[in-house]
């Protein structure tokens, strides 16, 4: 039974249900900006050049009668846009997020040497 507690303890720690729920919302999110690349982006980006190029798709493209560097391209591209596009989502989370506005300082009361001093003075009088 100890063992069985235990890793109910731990499979019940926020961190690791926080992370299980990041991780299926990631697989979501990763559909709708693969589909956002794939459907809407690339072929806005890509279009003239692959007409001019004579090709559907940049996958067509090859070298040296065989090596398909237009799959590698691809895969160059898809990263850096949707690197962008994650830049740009976190770059506005931040910007929505209430900047803390840092009070000033509140004064120090007296140190207790300084009223150990104000009793010794009002002893004398």
């Amino acid at each position: 039974m100890g063992m069985i507690s235990e890793f109910k303890a731990f499979a019940m720690k926020g961190n690791v249900v926080d992370l299980a729920i990041g991780v299926i919302i990631g697989g979501a999110f990763s559909k709708i900006v693969s589909s956002l690349i794939d459907n809407v982006i690339t072929p806005l980006l890509l279009k003239p050049a692959l007409e001019a190029a004579s090709l559907s798709q940049i996958e067509e493209l090859t070298v040296l009668g065989g090596v398909k560097y237009g799959m590698f391209l691809s895969a160059v591209i898809n990263f850096i846009i949707i690197a962008f596009v994650l830049f740009l989502i976190i770059k506005g989370i931040n910007a929505s997020k209430k900047k803390e506005v840092i009070a000033p300082p509140t004064p120090a009361g007296p140190t207790q040497e300084e009223i150990l001093i104000q009793i010794r003075d009002l002893l004398k009088k």
